[in-house]
């Protein structure tokens, strides 16, 4: 099994070399990179080559490269901007030597047919680049908010380079079974996220209530037990945004998410 890292890049230099500091002492094998990240390295003026040697230094490696949301139903200039921002994320990937890019569906809803027709078109930006696209349903979005609904669009477009993001949070809050993992062919899977879901208080829209492993509802050792999920061979990425989590010392929260890792899923075996 691996992790990447707790944290992101979302700070001037010192404060990122301070995030790749935390996550390689702690433990943690990797980091991943959000478009959130570049976007406010060039706030502070700093450009994605800034970035890109930073990480390199590091000697971190990247687990995956984020892409920015809502190239599947845009139009016009829109669209047209999105699909060059999702060309040079698929850039900076390779750059680091990442072979994953990884976006949100889109947060509106529009016909099965143009979102199909969007996977095969962002696909082929990313087999020009010799990524996959790991592609999240994401638990609140309106339309494709299900694994089932992920994996129907997935399937229309019936490309090589595109496949599922599976999130244990947004899987677990979709009322996701883990049997209906078995549906899943081990190839489908392209990337894995995991957090829990909080036992009560959810709010209807809300998604930064993430926890560590072990602290909800999510049954993990179910989870990561099903054949597709335990032949996966990739990172597995914590991914809990939570103001509580920010609150706290940072090299804490990332030790105590590791150890909780660790601990929710003993004697589970991936395939790496």
């Amino acid at each position: 099994m691996e992790g990447t890292g707790p944290a992101h890049l979302d700070a001037g230099h010192d404060a990122a070399r301070e995030v790749l500091r935390i996550a390689r002492t702690t433990g943690w094998d990797a980091i991943e990179l959000r478009r959130l990240d570049f976007t406010r390295a060039a706030e502070r003026g700093q450009s994605a080559g800034d970035v890109l040697d930073l990480v390199k230094r590091s000697e971190l490696p990247v687990a995956c490269v984020g892409v920015e949301v809502g190239w599947m139903f845009a139009d016009g200039a829109e669209r047209r901007r999105l699909l060059d921002a999702f060309d040079e994320s698929c850039r900076w990937a390779t750059a680091l030597g990442c072979a994953t890019v990884m976006s949100p569906v889109d947060r509106g809803a529009g016909s099965l047919e143009r979102a199909a027709r969007s996977v095969r078109e962002v696909g082929d930006i990313a087999a020009q680049h010799a990524v996959r696209l790991a592609l999240e349903f994401n638990s609140q979005a309106p339309q494709f908010n299900t694994l089932a609904a992920v994996r129907e669009v997935l399937a229309q477009a019936a490309h090589p380079h595109c496949g599922v993001l599976l999130d244990t949070y947004h899987f677990g809050r979709s009322g996701g079974d883990p049997g209906d993992l078995d549906r899943l062919s081990p190839d489908e899977i392209v990337y894995i996220q995991f957090s829990d879901v909080p036992r009560a208080g959810l709010e209807p829209g809300k998604a930064v209530d993430r926890l560590p492993p072990g602290q909800g509802s999510v049954p993990f050792r179910a989870i990561f037990r099903r054949p597709p999920v335990a032949a996966y061979a990739g990172y597995l990425s914590y991914e809990a945004p939570n103001p509580a989590a920010w609150d706290r010392d940072p090299e804490a929260a990332a030790r105590g998410a590791l150890a909780a890792t660790g601990a929710a899923l003993t004697d589970v075996q991936p395939g790496r």
